[in-house]
């Protein structure tokens, strides 16, 4: 999943905020536990403190009792990254996006790569809608589709 590749910039300001070593990943278990839970929010700039500011509030809120390991968090990143295409950004543009909003390093090639994968896994959902008489469920996909592709 997406969610795999993303990296936090400045993962060890992180860390000394924290206190302990964790790893770079941003969806990382002990990254998003040391966010929701440990983390010195004073020992950051201004600059990082907004950004994991926008993490948590984007990423990390939902009511579920395993949160932050729930799964939501890497969810709301996919439903991000395909929110960001739609709404017109192409891959380069979604990766520095992710990067002054909540300093996240994703490699462009991996956004288009996941980009790709989203419109197959659409298009398996309009064939099999389409085969079930779903045209709600075909018609929100292929718009969906459209929306990536152009």
């Amino acid at each position: 999943m997406i969610a795999g590749r993303a990296r936090f910039r400045h993962a060890r300001k992180i860390e000394r905020a924290v206190g302990y070593r964790i790893p770079d990943l941003a969806f990382h278990g002990a990254t998003l536990d040391a966010i929701s839970s440990r983390l010195n929010i004073d020992r950051l700039d201004t600059i990082l403190r907004e950004q994991i500011l926008a993490f948590f509030n984007s990423f990390l809120r939902c009511s579920c009792r395993d949160a932050p390991q729930c799964g939501c968090p890497e969810k709301k990143f996919a439903r991000e990254i395909i929110e960001l295409r739609e709404n017109g950004l192409n891959h380069r543009q979604i990766s520095e996006f992710l990067q002054d909003e909540y300093g996240i390093d994703i490699y462009p090639a991996d956004v288009l790569s996941f980009l790709e994968e989203s419109v197959h896994v659409l298009e398996a959902i309009r064939d099999i809608a389409a085969q079930k008489g779903k045209t709600v469920l075909e018609e929100a996909a292929v718009g969906h589709i459209d929306r990536i592709e152009r």
